[in-house]
């Protein structure tokens, strides 16, 4: 396993968030968590990079414990983290945010390899962050992460806010990485976006695992997605 999460409980300030939350991720595996608005999916990516420690459990990342370790040794370790909020810099271009990790050895992605991943980006080379779509600025971002080779890459809620086509591109892009077996863990509520690139999927609902299945047994079992995703 890339990753194991075991009974993982974090409170923001006194307030109780995750509930013994436990994951598994093989390498080369994109795995998703779905679940409605507050259910605990980003709370839980959170947890995982260090940006809000979990006050208990345990999280292994290639068998080392990263509890306890702050996000910036986390990155370093292999983990690179998609936030919601995309973080984009106004006043950089595309390409200069693109090049901001410092990427480690020689080997991993490139540029260009960005631009593969993300055709239309290339011809925005020059165009700066705050005056692109916000698809284009999800899109920037996924590239400016993978920059730094991660093993793991955590993406939150990519597909959020996008239209169809801008989805579509975007599916069509992490199809790619899925093909080059880099590993993924996705937070989602766009079913159908899980749905065509995930192999497995766990299902949040109030800071608790409720489902964790194949994606065609998840497909087949009509009764959950009512339960815990349908509003």
């Amino acid at each position: 396993m890339i990753l194991e999460a075991n009974e993982i409980h974090t409170y923001y300030g006194p307030s109780h968030i995750l509930f013994g939350i436990s994951l598994s991720i093989q390498e080369g595996e994109i795995v998703t968590l779905l679940g409605r608005n507050g259910a605990g999916k980003t709370t839980t990516m959170r947890s995982i990079m260090g940006l809000t420690p979990p006050h208990s459990g345990s999280i292994k990342f290639m068998g080392a414990e990263i509890v306890g370790k702050s996000p910036h040794v986390i990155s370093r370790m292999g983990i690179g983290l998609v936030p919601e909020e995309r973080r984009i810099f106004n006043d950089l271009t595309v390409s200069e945010k693109i090049r901001v990790p410092s990427p480690r050895g020689q080997a991993g992605f490139k540029i260009q390899d960005v631009y593969d991943l993300f055709p239309n980006l290339r011809a925005l080379d020059k165009r700066y962050g705050g005056n692109i779509s916000g698809g284009e600025q999800q899109m920037l971002a996924i590239g400016r992460t993978l920059m730094a080779n991660p093993r793991l890459v955590l993406m939150d809620e990519p597909a959020e806010g996008l239209s169809p086509n801008t989805v579509s591109m975007l599916e069509e892009g992490i199809r790619k990485l899925r093909e080059q077996k880099i590993t993924i863990l996705l937070s989602e509520q766009n079913t159908k976006f899980a749905m065509a690139l995930s192999q497995r999927v766990y299902i949040m609902e109030k800071g608790q695992m409720r489902y964790n299945g194949t994606i065609e047994d998840f497909k087949e079992n009509e009764e959950v997605r009512k339960r815990y995703l349908m509003v």
